[in-house]
């Protein structure tokens, strides 16, 4: 069986949608998740629910129709679970992701449509260690996407915490992991940048607490708009910034 080193994965891009409710202007959401998909954007999202308990998810049925179409992993979650569960679906859907990269090589291997489930238990399991070494050094790009309506206000701080325990946990693998942030809706567009993309999001914690939650909740132009944000020439310059940094501390 071929390596994991002989597979070009490339990078692994991400959207992470957290909101707490359903989108109520513009483009449906679900059909712009199937658009993001095709451009090669994994669309992820966590629904929160008020720790209380007495919520009703009645606003979130839409969040497993945005993943599904986005063909990721979707969670619905209550505030005080938040910090595992980002790091689950992150995690969840990146495996998911190379698990359909190496069914697509062992077609080219094996020269059929047979894929892992198919194969024999020995050999599904060598597979698995492939999926699993690709998942801790293939690059990963995820723009988090924070809904901060009105109702999202006193769960900001909890967003906050368990984006940088993503960060942490991210940057325990030997690929390389960049994050960025954006809240919507923004002041004047769709979204608006909180954080560029970074290696660490320990830089979240002064500007989250400058957030001024409240207004609309325009999902669907809110994930368009991320999806343009991915390969953008500030990207470049910070992984060649980085990449020299390394270089200098080395």
């Amino acid at each position: 069986m071929r390596r994991e080193n002989d597979m070009k994965t490339g990078t692994l891009k991400q959207i992470l949608l957290i909101t707490d409710g359903c989108s109520n202007q513009g483009e449906d959401p679900a059909l712009v998740a199937s658009l993001v998909a095709e451009q090669g954007i994994t669309v992820n999202v966590i629904g929160i629910l008020e720790d209380d308990h007495t919520e009703q998810p009645e606003g979130l049925e839409e969040v497993e129709e945005i993943a599904g179409n986005g063909h990721g992993v979707s969670q619905i979650v209550y505030q005080d679970a938040l910090a595992q569960t980002v790091q689950t679906v992150t995690k969840q859907a990146m495996t998911e992701t190379l698990q359909g990269v190496v069914n697509n090589e062992l077609t080219q291997i094996l020269g059929s449509e047979k894929t892992m489930e198919e194969l024999p238990p020995d050999q599904r399991g060598e597979v698995m260690e492939v999926v699993d070494e690709l998942g801790e050094t293939c690059d990963l790009e995820v723009l988090v996407l924070v809904d901060t309506s009105a109702s999202m206000t006193n769960k900001l701080p909890t967003v906050q915490e368990a984006l940088i325990d993503l960060s942490i946990s991210m940057n325990a693998r030997i690929g390389r992991s960049r994050f960025a942030v954006y809240q919507f809706p923004g002041r004047k567009k769709s979204i608006q940048q909180l954080v560029d993309w970074t290696s660490k999001l320990d830089s979240i914690t002064s500007i989250f607490a400058k957030i001024s939650s409240g207004g609309i909740t325009p999902t669907g132009p809110a994930l368009k708009e991320a999806m343009y944000q991915f390969g953008k020439k500030t990207l470049r310059r910070r992984f060649i910034r980085d990449d020299y940094t390394d270089i200098e501390e080395a």
